[in-house]
């Protein structure tokens, strides 16, 4: 994918990732960050996923730069080992967040088990 992003998305990216920061900050995690998967892909792009990816569309959303995928299972701490406890944390944190902006109306996300990401489009 490629790194772009519209303004919307990019807005939405960062109020989650702003969200999640706080949403941890009083624990042993914090400064823990999530990492950003997939941004914008090209038709091209979308062809060749096709063959390997079952939630693969050739309509995807992921071409109009208001989509990502962030993963739930890889983040980037300060702790040089991660407990199966800690990931669950961070990744139900996130979930956290992600479902709020849901409910706020401010995007659409699906919880993409095969991906281990959640696939985040920007309202």
């Amino acid at each position: 994918s490629y790194p772009y992003l519209t303004k919307d998305g990019k807005e939405l990216l960062i109020e989650i990732s702003e969200k999640f920061s706080k949403k941890i900050s009083g624990t042993r995690l914090r400064g823990s960050r999530f990492k950003v998967t997939s941004i914008t892909r090209t038709t091209e792009k979308l062809k060749g996923l096709k063959g390997i990816n079952s939630n693969a569309s050739l309509n995807s959303h992921h071409q109009y730069g208001n989509t990502f995928d962030i993963s739930y299972k890889r983040f980037s701490t300060r702790k040089l080992f991660l407990t199966n406890c800690d990931h669950k944390y961070l990744m139900e944190a996130l979930a956290e967040v992600i479902w709020q902006l849901r409910k706020e109306k401010k995007c659409w996300a699906t919880f993409e088990r095969q991906q281990n990401c959640f696939h985040v489009v920007a309202r």
